[in-house]
């Protein structure tokens, strides 16, 4: 069975995306949140009507940033927002896979001499594959991509691994693949991430907390079933408890 790093306890591996225009419903979720999760995620919405000042709210109270605006242009210009991401502090960020190999050297040469100028850790780039609302329909008749989207999420992950970069975004339905193919070291976050007892939303693929675990994702991305639950806190705390079961790894 596939397995993901040890050591990495199950609350850490929750990362919650605040996908809110609003600052006041943000400092709400971190404020209710913080203790019952790794990482807070935020991505355009909050970070377009904010800018990096939101970055310094979450930070001040301690917590870990996944900041996701997703760079996708050429290699200098993506490298120059990569060393802006690094010295803004974050822990996590992404980039698309999609841009080619030059990029992806660019933004992991980037990132590793900001950090050592710094002097500070280096964030992981997380390069995404394929988004998690993109079916199979979507990849080949829209997209224009042929294939198995499968398929196509290994040849960009093996890029990405062969360029430098040390995360993945993937689904859950790819990471057993990924797991296989690539070295285990590799980072591997996954949105798309469902609980049972929560809608699908818009995610055309996706799994439950337990399954993604199971087919070794390091971290899980949920949003809308803990934000949207009648008690976030509650919902938060039954998908560590989910992540816990199938890891074996202690709150």
């Amino acid at each position: 069975m596939p397995t993901s790093k040890t050591g990495i306890q199950a609350r850490e591996r929750l990362i919650l995306a605040v996908d809110t225009s609003s600052k006041d419903e943000a400092c709400h979720y971190l404020k209710e949140l913080h203790n019952d999760i790794g990482m807070f995620k935020i991505g355009l919405q909050l970070f377009m009507r904010y800018g990096p000042e939101i970055l310094k709210v979450f930070q001040s109270s301690g917590a870990k940033i996944f900041l996701d605006c997703k760079y996708l242009d050429i290699p200098n210009t993506v490298a120059r927002a990569c060393e802006e991401a690094t010295a803004h502090g974050v822990q996590m960020f992404t980039i698309h896979a999609c841009g080619g190999r030059p990029m992806l050297q660019a933004a992991s040469q980037a990132v590793s001499q900001k950090a050592q100028q710094l002097g500070i850790a280096e964030p992981t780039i997380l390069a995404v594959t394929v988004l998690t609302s993109i079916s199979q329909q979507v990849l080949n008749d829209d997209i224009g991509v042929p294939g198995k989207l499968e398929e196509h999420v290994l040849k960009l992950a093996t890029q990405v691994k062969e360029s430098g970069v040390k995360g993945l975004v993937a689904s859950p339905e790819e990471v057993k693949l990924l797991r296989a193919q690539l070295d285990h070291e590799m980072v591997i976050v996954t949105p798309g991430v469902r609980p049972e007892w929560a809608d699908a939303n818009d995610q055309s693929r996706f799994t439950t907390p337990f399954q993604a675990i199971q087919n070794g994702s390091d971290y899980l991305v949920v949003g809308r079933p803990i934000t949207k639950a009648a008690n976030p806190k509650d919902a938060a705390r039954r998908i560590v408890a989910e992540i816990e079961e199938a890891s074996g790894v202690s709150v």
